[in-house]
């Protein structure tokens, strides 16, 4: 259930868009324990709930994200004294892979997943914007696997997606030397669809394509979404096969009916929306 008020972000719906926005401009939007506990649950709310069509994330302040709050980090070693090491490895395993499914919910959410980006986007939010559906920036932005300049791997999914979203020598070249792709490289290499002058214009542009969504058939749209990530993962053989049992099961001529009409009448088509879906056992 979507709560009225987070300790790290902003929510609104309206018009069938989720606006999602990084409320923390006085830390830079640094992923600290509420960042990580309140996202996966706010997109579950949204998407589990069909409160929205599309969710748009955005932040706020000078930065979009510098990455992982060393708080919890801090938080971690502190709870690690009178362990066995191999104990703390399984531990420290289990952990991780409670933050990764925290961006995990984006790639799984039902719903399209659009990234507003300005300034830097850095570590853990590389692995935020790549678990979007798609993303954009303004003209200052930047982008850093921050995580070599600190002695680690990046380990929160910056590898498995980025590497499928731009060229695999652009990965290597970041991940190695902790280097900035700044936007101009960004937009040429297919990191973000477009470069806006200033944070205002870029919203008002992403919310335009938000808009656009929404009035889609969102059955539609959520198949598509499916079988693009299948696709990425899967053969093209399996991949055609699995549209194929798709569509066998869920084409929808009513839907499909209605938007030949709404266009004929020259007005917005009326679809229905995704139903709710359960996300504890039965």
């Amino acid at each position: 259930m979507l709560k009225d008020t987070y300790e790290f972000f902003a929510v609104e719906i309206e018009d069938k868009i989720a606006h999602i926005r990084l409320n923390s401009p006085q830390t830079m939007n640094a992923m600290n324990k509420a960042f990580w506990n309140e996202l996966p649950d706010i997109i579950r709310a949204i998407d589990g709930g069909a409160l929205a069509r599309v969710i748009v994330l955005s932040s706020t302040g000078k930065h979009f994200s510098a990455g992982m709050d060393l708080s919890v980090f801090a938080d971690s070693a502190a709870s690690e004294k009178n362990h066995d090491r191999y104990v703390l490895a399984e531990a420290f395993r289990s952990n991780v892979k409670a933050i990764q499914d925290s961006f995990n919910a984006l790639e799984e959410a039902r719903i399209p997943v659009l990234v507003a980006c300005q300034g830097g986007v850095i570590g853990g939010a590389v692995d935020l914007i790549s678990a979007a559906d798609i993303r954009w920036c303004t003209a200052d932005t930047f982008f850093c696997i921050q995580e070599i300049n600190i002695g680690m791997t990046a380990d929160v999914g910056t590898f498995p997606r980025l590497q499928r979203l731009i060229p695999e020598g652009w990965v290597r070249e970041m991940a190695y030397t902790g280097r900035r792709l700044l936007a101009e490289k960004a937009v040429e290499i297919g990191l973000v669809n477009e470069i806006y002058p200033n944070q205002e214009t870029m919203l008002d542009a992403v919310m335009a394509t938000a808009r656009e969504i929404a009035n889609k058939d969102p059955l539609a749209v959520t198949g598509s979404k499916v079988m693009i990530n299948y696709g990425r993962d899967h053969s093209t053989r399996d991949t055609l096969d699995y549209v194929g049992v798709w569509n066998a099961g869920m084409f929808p001529p009513e839907h499909m009916a209605e938007a030949f009409t709404a266009r004929t009448e020259k007005r917005t088509p009326n679809f229905p929306d995704l139903a709710p879906v359960r996300r504890t056992a039965m």
